[in-house]
């Protein structure tokens, strides 16, 4: 008897903002142990646990398929026995290639996701059963900070009409050094995503936040530009970075960019060159405390 169990496995960037886990492995295993009926009604989620090296050879002899997820997040899994499933899978998920991860940068990693008894439905010659979960922000974004990834979503809006602005370009930077972290066009609706890594935070050095329970990356402080084509229609100035929502940002954020297009005017150079030089005096006295090398 063949079974087939095909599905989709996404998080939540944000409440409103879903990233697919693009490229992720699933691994199905038997079960292992006894499980209560009505724990196995409801399924045992547990929100991408990791499992260690340990654990994961411990239950190798238990695989009993594994696929690859494709860019949407969708899965198709297949296998052959001889009898028809009514006891519960283990389900886990390998992660490593997130979008904006710099490569190279770390393994495979397996997560447990769920525990449950899927609801087959015979159709001709197999069994076909389907799965679809979400992972919550606060467990994904946990995980991209393992990563040393981040992620900015939101929305480019006219200040004035609240509507959002499509096919415009938006650079993020870095307050710290004036790097580019990243960019990305807007939609029709004005929605843009920005991955970036650890690498474009630091520019290239490896820059950490001491804090009394350890080491941890810190995310950058962040203002925009953004460009219709080659020409630039909105630009924050670097002091935008200190306001509390821009400030060390988590590894999923969301910022909404509320632009007037016709509000960008060349600043003569004398005044460009002076309110740079005071502005970084002033944001290396506000970082000296945060950063060692």
């Amino acid at each position: 008897m063949s079974y087939l169990l095909i599905g989709n496995i996404s998080a939540l960037i944000c409440e409103d903002c879903i990233e697919p886990l693009a490229n992720a492995r699933i691994r199905i295993y038997l079960p292992d142990g006894q499980y209560d009926a009505e724990q196995l009604a409801r399924g045992i989620f547990k929100d991408l646990r990791q499992v260690s090296e340990r654990d994961v050879l411990a239950k190798s002899e238990r695989l009993l398929a594994e696929s690859t997820l494709d860019d949407r997040g969708n899965f198709s899994v297949d296998w052959e026995d001889i009898h028809l499933f009514t006891e519960p899978l283990e389900m886990d998920i390998c992660l490593n290639d997130l979008k904006g991860r710099q490569n190279g940068q770390q393994g495979w990693v397996q997560y447990h996701l769920s525990t449950f008894v899927p609801h087959w439905k015979r159709n001709k010659d197999k069994h076909v059963a389907a799965f679809a979960y979400v992972v919550p922000s606060d467990k994904w974004n946990v995980i991209r900070g393992a990563f040393s990834t981040w992620v900015i979503t939101g929305a480019v809006k006219d200040a004035n009409s609240h509507q959002g602005i499509g096919a415009v370009r938006v650079e993020a930077y870095n307050a710290w050094n004036n790097r580019l972290l990243g960019w990305a066009d807007t939609s029709d609706n004005g929605r843009y995503k920005i991955y970036f890594s650890e690498k474009e935070v630091s520019g290239g050095r490896l820059l950490h936040l001491i804090r009394e329970e350890g080491i941890r990356h810190l995310g950058p402080d962040v203002y925009f530009k953004v460009y219709a084509g080659s020409r630039l229609i909105w630009c924050e100035s670097k002091e935008t970075a200190l306001r509390p929502e821009r400030q060390q940002l988590a590894p999923c954020s969301k910022l909404n960019i509320l632009i007037r297009p016709d509000a960008v005017k060349k600043q003569p150079r004398l005044t460009g060159w002076l309110h740079d030089l005071i502005h970084t005096t002033k944001t290396q006295a506000n970082y000296k405390d945060h950063y060692v090398m």
